[in-house]
């Protein structure tokens, strides 16, 4: 059975308030916006053995108990993180990492963290992507050995990732290949 946190009086994600400047140094504020700073490893922990899934909204408590916004893809990060998890799996809406972003058929299957730098340093990732692969990045630098970006909204997209020799999304792995 799952336990939502955006209904319960608990939460599993801290944080505080993100903060960012301006190109002359004057703080921008993006209202009830924040990062994680800490996750609730315990509590995630005794509710996968008493045998619940938990569903974690993108959203942190600061200690004085405000509600903040967090990036989805940041929050995933953190959580995979601390549960040391060896895969974490982005489901979003396009098909993965694609050579050219407008074709879908140009869809990268398999990247390494080295290779996938590149592809941001020669602009070939860009726009929305590259905080997706950057929050990659950053997990595998933390441990997770594997991570997928897969569309979301194609039927059974999960199972055709991890069950088929070629998937339907990129993988980005840690290691070189």
């Amino acid at each position: 059975m799952p336990l939502n946190f955006s209904d319960a009086n608990s939460n599993v994600l801290f944080g505080k308030q993100l903060k960012l400047k301006d190109n002359h140094g004057k703080d921008i504020d993006l209202g009830l916006v924040g990062e994680v700073t800490r996750v609730d490893r315990a509590t995630l922990d005794n509710l996968t053995y008493a045998g619940q899934v938990p569903v974690i909204p993108s959203m942190c408590e600061t200690e004085a108990g405000q509600r903040l916004n967090v990036n989805a893809d940041t929050a995933a990060t953190a959580v995979a993180q601390a549960v040391g998890a060896e895969k974490l799996i982005f489901l979003s809406d396009v098909n993965g990492v694609r050579r050219d972003k407008n074709d879908p058929d140009s869809l990268i299957h398999t990247l390494t963290a080295a290779e996938s730098r590149q592809l941001i340093e020669d602009g070939l990732i860009d726009a929305g992507m590259i905080p997706k692969v950057e929050a990659c990045l950053d997990t595998l630098s933390k441990g997770v050995s594997k991570i997928h970006i897969i569309d979301g909204r194609l039927r059974h997209s999960l199972l055709l990732e991890i069950y088929t020799n070629q998937g339907v999304g990129t993988e980005i792995l840690a290691e070189p290949r």
